[in-house]
């Protein structure tokens, strides 16, 4: 169910990484750790300023910390589909997720500035982590299980993301959350077919 660096090397060296900056981020000088942060931060000044990069730099970091529970999420969530699928094309469905649905959330925003209905602060918003490429992955992974699996889980996964939607406590992010899982759910074409793949391959 957990990650190894020969099972699983992409969940394995990626959860890694994630533990050294969630140190970094409990032990280091506040000020640091606030300007990693926003350097790292997809806003909309950062997208249009350097995409690339700072779309990298904001999945290396955790938010909320080690005790986040998309950290629990990633292990297994990742684990399990890697397993099924590889781990470049695990990769692939997380990065979809984690660029497609910061975009899906970034440029109504700059777009809103523009028009005068938001702050021209709103550009600037702190926007960093895993959890859309972690939300992707559930989406996707449901579409490798049984059906006695796979609806308790879209239920549960989704009843959580809709009850923090609801909470209004993070609203762009919430959307965020729900974008990234109807990415991964529509990953299931592909998905089907790469572990279809995986498992000739594993018996051959």
């Amino acid at each position: 169910m957990l990650p190894t660096p020969t099972g699983t090397p992409f969940t394995f060296f990626y959860a890694v990484v994630l533990a050294l900056t969630s140190y970094v981020t409990a032990h280091a000088d506040t000020a640091l750790v606030r300007a990693l942060h926003e350097n790292s931060s997809t806003d909309v000044t950062h997208l249009l300023s350097a995409p690339v990069p700072v779309l990298a730099a904001s999945a290396l970091w955790v938010a909320g910390g080690i005790a986040s529970p998309f950290v629990l999420g990633f292990l297994l969530v990742l684990t399990a589909l890697e397993r099924r699928i590889g781990g470049v094309r695990t990769a692939g469905v997380f990065l979809l997720g984690h660029v497609l649905a910061t975009l899906a959330t970034e440029v109504p925003v700059g777009l809103a500035v523009l028009v005068g209905h938001l702050p021209d602060s709103s550009l600037h918003r702190l926007d960093y982590g895993i959890s859309f490429g972690v939300a992707a992955s559930v989406g996707a992974l449901a579409g490798l299980l049984t059906p006695w699996l796979r609806l308790p889980l879209l239920a549960v996964f989704g009843g959580l993301l809709l009850r923090d939607l609801f909470a209004l406590t993070d609203p762009l992010s919430d959307w965020g959350h729900l974008i990234a899982l109807a990415i991964g759910v529509g990953t299931w074409p592909w998905v089907r077919r790469w572990a279809a793949t995986e498992s000739v391959g594993a018996s051959s």
